[in-house]
């Protein structure tokens, strides 16, 4: 299968919010993901492919603003590393962008965007990693300082490969973990406006791992963390959680106990109360197919739930399982689908019961190879469902665009509700669209996903230069 690679670039277009004199100004709203703190929802897209003067590769992030009609280009902001008050600046292969997590890290109700740059170099050593805060405000993100790193770093490690925000603690504070390779850090909130958390520390024994998955599975309001990865005679996955325990506080690190899922693979993951019993639910993507040391999973791909509780996971229960195969899933299982290779969990209809998009970037439709799929999967009383299920590329009636190879449409997914209408909107990055990327919006509503009124934005429509990648990292 043929996989693409992708990238993009960055200008600063934001507006500012202005106020007639003796007018009050509204607080900002506090949402998880409001950078403005105009109430709205925003979404920030990765492009860390994209050329910035001359630098390829150097990396961007472009700042959709929410609204009462979505999100548009008109309303925007592109950073990179050479954006005034951003530290750094934009040199080849850094990949600025490369991943992404939002939160209010400083307490002042706005949220802020931690950006990976997976492979920046560090004095002279090469592809280290690094990751930046950009600081939220009533004009938007500006301005930024670089996140500490762990000490022993070694060269193309890939720090900040994943990243993640959450109350790991349960204190109100908003905290953040990095992870690249076989370090991984977790850094405890409130965050200076330096960019110095109250502690460091790194986070027990794990193998190498790029990813990271966080939410509250147990209902005591500190999310738990997940970092798969693949070990030898489990290259399905190594799944195991840590949750808040309270041990010795000259100790943080040991303040957190660690669960093994031994029955679960994967390595990407969302977390969403899928059956409304107030217990958040670990969905699982195992997009890679059974192979002679892989013996789990399905043909095409497949995603497990599992159900949380007062106490976490059951490890001991039967998961759900769902595949293009599954009744009432569109589509059949074919090698290389990479189903489940993106995930994203959300209420989309306003039913209360927590839903999931689920890309298939391998997905061949027709004669267009690898030009992608997204499912959208429904909750309800009884857990995730097949029935009812909805797929979507862009040759649906009414999604922007048509099918091409190597489009890679559900490269990445996200569930967000950008237009505070109490549903959650779909936004699909589609990396490979034309070379440099896309990003497709579709809006909730009562009955689903609507087409009505679909957005699709590209790379060059947002003045990103190179092959960019647009749309290859959506943030958290």
């Amino acid at each position: 299968m043929r996989k693409s690679t992708i990238l993009l670039a960055a200008t600063l277009t934001t507006g500012l919010l202005t106020c007639l004199p003796g007018t009050a100004i509204a607080a900002p709203s506090g949402l998880a993901g409001d950078f403005n703190g105009d109430g709205y929802r925003d979404v920030a897209i990765g492009a860390f492919g994209a050329q910035v003067g001359s630098a390829q590769n150097a990396g961007a992030v472009v700042v959709l603003y929410g609204s009462r009609s979505g999100v548009s280009a008109a309303k925007k902001t592109v950073i990179t590393q050479n954006s005034a008050g951003v530290p750094g600046t934009a040199e080849d292969g850094d990949r600025f962008g490369s991943s992404l997590a939002a939160g209010d890290l400083n307490v002042d109700g706005y949220a802020d965007l931690v950006v990976g740059s997976q492979y920046e170099s560090i004095g002279s050593r090469d592809g280290v990693g690094s990751a930046t805060v950009i600081w939220g405000g009533k004009s938007g993100l500006t301005g930024g300082s670089a996140l500490p790193s762990p000490s022993g770093l070694s060269e193309w490690g890939g720090y900040s490969s994943g990243v993640a925000t959450g109350d790991f603690n349960g204190d109100g504070k908003t905290d953040v973990t990095i992870t690249g390779q076989s370090r991984t850090g977790l850094y405890r909130g409130p965050f200076a406006r330096t960019g110095k958390p109250v502690s460091l520390t790194g986070v027990g024994e794990l193998g190498s791992t790029y990813e990271v998955i966080v939410g509250d599975l147990n209902g005591d309001r500190a999310a738990e963390r997940l970092y798969p990865f693949a070990v030898s005679g489990d290259e399905g996955g190594d799944i195991r959680y840590f949750s808040y325990d309270p041990g010795d506080e000259s100790h943080p690190e040991s303040d957190y106990a660690q669960t093994e899922l031994a029955q679960a693979d994967g390595s990407q993951g969302a977390i969403g109360d899928i059956n409304g019993d107030g217990y958040g639910d670990l969905v699982l993507g195992e997009h890679e197919d059974p192979r002679s040391t892989k013996k789990s999973g399905h043909k095409g791909g497949q995603i497990t739930v599992w159900y949380g509780g007062a106490n976490g996971p059951d490890p001991a229960q039967k998961p759900t399982v769902i595949h293009q195969d599954t009744a009432g899933v569109p589509g059949t299982g074919e090698a290389d689908d990479l189903f489940g290779s993106a995930l994203a969990v959300g209420d989309i209809n306003g039913d209360k019961y927590a839903d999931v998009a689920v890309g298939a970037l391998g997905e061949d439709n027709g004669a267009a190879r690898d030009s992608g799929s997204v499912t959208i999967l429904f909750g309800s009383a009884t857990g995730l469902k097949g029935s009812g299920a909805k797929s979507y590329t862009q040759n649906t009636a009414g999604v922007p665009g048509s099918n091409e190879a190597d489009d890679a449409f559900g490269q990445s997914v996200r569930l967000i509700d950008l237009d505070k209408n109490g549903k959650a909107d779909l936004v699909v990055g589609a990396g490979g669209e034309n070379g440099y990327g896309a990003v497709t919006v579709l809006r909730g509503s009562a009955s689903g996903l609507t087409t009505t009124g679909a957005t699709s934005l590209t790379a060059r429509g947002v003045s990103l230069k190179g092959g960019a990648g647009f749309g290859w990292v959506i943030a958290q």
